[in-house]
């Protein structure tokens, strides 16, 4: 008796309220993949009307057996080597579902391809030969199927007439694979008894299996549940290019999970810009009306002009993916070139394609034995953990919560290297103790981004004592509220006075004051705000120090004021205090302060009314994307 089947309502992507599922089946070369799935569609009557009888003519005429299998030999090469090289999506229903079957290679060289089947699945069937047993390439099925996410796994011991159907023997077989995907965290479904070959326990049970009184293969496939429809998750519409079509600038891709529609409000990530959707083409009809959704290819135009690329992510403004340089990904690997700290390589996800270094290795497991290894490296066929920094920002989700955006492909030389789930987005800079736990906001950047219209930042406000730094943060600080922004100012000195009191003024304790200013500030810039520090900072070392911290986030202002004439100010009597020798050492003042190099702006404040510098703030801040609009144009969507 099959399992009851939950009622779904929603269109599926199929087009039915049926329920679709996705299934990879795998196992060791040999043990009668292609055979179970030939033999399928046959007791499910997938096959084309006169398909079965072809195939046993042609095998009559080659004087040859007639082999179930024949019905996957799509490929000539396949019947030249009698491997399965390369994945086959097969269709077939069961009583109450409609079965994506994926075919995917079992011989060690192919496990390329088998990431890419496995990766597509909802759930996977892992045949193993009742007479050779679990073998090593089963257990690394077990372990990739546990890397790639897929929970649902219902086990098939095939050839059992090759034991005489012995229960003995299955019992063996079933304690074995159970420990070992128990101990990957994932329970069988189900473990089945079978001769393909002959229809045992396919589609029916039958007299050599009857000590088993669990579900058949067709019973069980039919139990599997359908992942969450991608419909209903939130948008994602990675870019695979743009278009330009009379006066129409159009941007193409499929939509991956959600629903989009024309006057949607969307934000295009990693840049974090904001539109709405004028309008939504296909092709021959256009424009579409109506929601569109998941599994849908289709092209948008915009209500403005924005700089979009290939790789990009449209999601709706509140609810996009991580922006990010650093990502954290569990990894099998197919490379015969171990995987080392500080190689560089070239990772897919989605449609985007970036260069990224490996930063980290946590371990390495090779999932034929289960035994972790302390080694610096991941060895071909096996799996780790691993840090990476990235050339370029990108965006992206953890597999848990989006898997079509949530897993990606390593390439090394042009070819499939490795691949495996997305654990977490902006991975940590530091080690991070194993006891410490950091807790993420429960509001995104892009949530903010779509509140305030800009980006969060780190405006560096750098100069002499005296030179303008804090009248000209105060003064931004309030220009970016009345605009509807989220500015917070962090002045040296009041930090100085509360959070850094325990400093003093060595170099030593003047890094550490920058560091944790830095800090304070990225975080704040990481949480969709625009921390405005006004500090000193003499140190070229500290400040560049600084920019490494809040990395892309970072502007720096140098506030390129006269000495002179800050000691004309020197409303805090820092100059005083110096030639009086009261001050300690390094104060920044005269020959100490190292002035930037390459700062993004540089303003005299005894040339430049405080307005004035403040509208060229405000310019360098769009034109390095920070604010998203004129400041005219900001002050009208408050």
């Amino acid at each position: 008796m099959s399992a009851p089947v939950p009622t779904m309502i929603a269109a599926m992507p199929n087009g039915t309220t049926r329920p679709q599922v996705r299934i990879v089946i795998v196992g060791h070369v040999d043990h009668g993949k292609s055979t179970l799935v030939g033999r399928l569609l046959f007791e499910t009557g997938s096959l084309p009307e006169g398909k079965l009888e072809m195939l046993k003519e042609v095998s009559a005429r080659r004087g040859m057996p007639f082999e179930w299998s024949f019905l996957l030999d799509a490929l000539q090469t396949e019947r030249d080597q009698g491997i399965t090289i390369d994945t086959t999506q097969i269709r077939f229903r069961t009583r109450s579902r409609d079965v994506v079957l994926i075919d995917a290679p079992g011989h060690a060289e192919f496990l390329r391809n088998m990431i890419t089947g496995a990766s597509q699945a909802d759930g996977a069937v892992l045949i193993i030969d009742a007479l050779e047993g679990v073998r090593d390439q089963t257990r690394r099925h077990g372990y990739l199927l546990h890397l790639l996410g897929v929970k649902q796994v219902v086990v098939v011991v095939n050839k059992m007439d090759r034991v005489s159907f012995a229960a003995a023997r299955f019992k063996e077989i079933s304690d074995e694979i159970s420990a070992h995907l128990t101990g990957l965290g994932v329970t069988p479904k189900a473990i089945i008894p079978i001769s393909a070959r002959d229809g045992d326990g396919v589609a029916a049970h039958t007299t050599n299996i009857q000590w088993y009184d669990g579900p058949t293969v067709v019973e069980a496939l039919d139990a599997l549940e359908p992942a969450r429809p991608l419909e209903q998750m939130a948008l994602r519409l990675p870019v695979q290019a743009i278009y330009k079509f009379d006066d129409r600038r159009i941007v193409a891709g499929r939509i991956e999970s959600g629903h989009l529609a024309a006057g949607d409000e969307i934000v295009i990530m990693p840049a974090g810009k904001i539109a709405r959707i004028r309008t939504v083409e296909s092709w021959p009809v256009t424009p579409l009306t109506g929601k569109q959704t998941a599994g849908r290819s289709v092209g948008i135009t915009l209500d403005r002009e924005l700089f979009i690329e290939r790789g990009d992510v449209i999601a709706h403004a509140g609810s996009g993916p991580r922006d990010t340089r650093r990502i954290r990904a569990r990894i099998f690997w197919l490379h015969d070139k171990p995987l080392s700290k500080g190689d560089q390589i070239l990772i897919r996800l989605g449609t985007r394609e970036t260069r990224a270094t490996v930063v980290a290795i946590e371990k390495a497991v090779d999932p034929g034995k289960l035994a972790n290894e302390e080694t610096a490296s991941i060895a071909r066929n096996h799996v780790g953990e691993i840090d990476l920094s990235l050339a370029q920002p990108v965006a992206a989700d953890p597999h848990r919560d989006n898997p079509r955006t949530g897993r990606l492909v390593i390439e090394v030389n042009g070819r499939i290297a490795g691949g495996g789930l997305v654990l977490s987005v902006d991975a940590g800079q530091r080690a991070i103790p194993v006891d410490i736990v950091p807790v993420e906001s429960a509001l995104r950047a892009d949530e903010r981004s779509a509140r305030y219209h800009h980006h969060g930042a780190v405006v560096w406000l750098t100069g002499l004592p005296a030179s303008g730094k804090s009248t000209l943060a105060r003064a931004l600080e309030r220009r970016l509220f009345g605009i509807g922004g989220s500015p917070i100012l962090l002045d040296g000195d009041t930090l100085r006075a509360g959070l850094n009191n325990d400093l003093g003024f060595a170099p030593k304790d003047r890094s550490e004051n920058i560091r944790r200013l830095a800090e304070v500030a990225t975080h704040l810039a990481r949480n969709g705000h625009i921390a405005i520090v006004a500090a000193v900072s003499p140190a070229a070392e500290d400040r560049a120090a600084a920019r490494r911290i809040a990395d892309s986030a970072f502007r720096e202002i140098y506030v390129a004021t006269p000495a002179e004439v800050c000691e004309s100010r020197d409303p805090k009597g820092h100059y005083a205090k110096a030639r009086a020798g009261v001050l300690p050492a390094f104060t920044g003042i005269g020959n100490d302060y190292q002035p930037p190099r390459a700062s993004e702006l540089s303003i005299d404040t005894s040339t430049r009314s405080v307005t004035g510098a403040i509208e060229e703030i405000e310019r360098m801040l769009i034109r390095s994307g920070i604010l998203f609009d004129e400041p005219a144009d900001l002050a009208a969507n408050i």
